[in-house]
């Protein structure tokens, strides 16, 4: 899969069922891995699967953090999941978006290695 954008800017904002960055809106959850942004197809975490997170994992030698923004409120991976990424040596850190997208934004200006899986909020 092709990244929709290459890089990692900052996060300019959040919500209204998307993300602003660099000026551009992107609509609905997004995966931001070193090699750029992906669409995640999922509007919860209890969606997720080993396959929506595959552009994760194709780099995860890229990062050292993994934030995962739940949405406006704050739920877990499935287990199944936590289990398969721990099989890869990736270990999320799951809040809620707001906070994920803050995060993000610190640990980027900090030049940290660091990958986002984010739920889209209202």
């Amino acid at each position: 899969m092709k990244p929709r954008f290459a890089g990692q800017p900052l996060i300019d904002s959040y919500g209204d069922g998307g993300f602003r960055l660099n000026g551009q809106m992107f609509d609905g959850s997004i995966l931001l891995t070193p090699r750029g942004l992906y669409p995640w197809e999922i509007a919860g975490l209890a969606e997720a699967t080993a396959a929506s997170l595959a552009p994760l994992v194709e780099c995860a030698d890229e990062f050292d953090f993994l934030l995962v923004g739940s949405g406006a409120g704050f739920s877990l991976l499935p287990k199944t999941i936590v289990g398969f990424l721990a099989g890869k040596n990736i270990v999320p850190d799951v809040m809620g978006t707001g906070a994920a997208c803050r995060t993000y934004n610190v640990l980027r200006a900090e030049d940290r290695r660091v990958a986002a899986a984010l739920i889209a909020v209202s």
